[in-house]
């Protein structure tokens, strides 16, 4: 063992850096109180090309006060699924230094009803969150035509 300690070279070693470099005050960012404004962002920031064509994940990170500090796309997929890392998710609100956050995702098929793998997902990230002290607010299914909110339905 202690032959092994003597060959290893620290200056092999990569050194992790952690940064958030918002562009935007903390003033001019939007503050979302109700499901309602958290899908106007949402919508307004979602690839209006893909909402109907392909399923896709995004986390809204939000502050203490409940501004915007950003939106990370998570994951892309097919149009009937994407898959979503728990690792990925808080990757980014931890990067962020994000005090909550906001799940989302679209159902290209326009049908906002939650299917059960997106209902178990749901759980699963509301679990991890509260291990983290990193709330889940809400899980927002996306559409054109509206939106599903998990909290408005009591689903969180």
């Amino acid at each position: 063992m202690e032959a092994l300690i003597e060959s290893i070279d620290l200056n092999t070693v990569a050194e992790i850096t952690l940064a958030y470099r918002p562009t935007v005050k903390p003033s001019q960012r939007p503050k979302v109180d109700c499901s309602r404004q958290v899908y106007e962002v949402f919508f307004r920031f979602w690839n209006q090309d893909s909402l109907e064509y392909i399923e896709q994940f995004q986390v809204m990170l939000l502050s203490r006060g409940n501004r915007v500090l950003g939106i990370s796309t998570i994951s892309t997929g097919g149009t009937d699924g994407t898959f979503v890392d728990a690792k990925v998710v808080f990757a980014a609100a931890l990067k962020a230094n994000a005090s909550s956050i906001v799940l989302s995702h679209n159902h290209p098929s326009g049908n906002l009803l939650p299917s059960d793998p997106d209902k178990r997902l749901t759980r699963r990230l509301v679990e991890v969150g509260r291990a983290l002290d990193l709330p889940v607010l809400d899980h927002i299914i996306l559409g054109r035509e509206g939106y599903y909110s998990f909290a408005d339905e009591g689903e969180l």
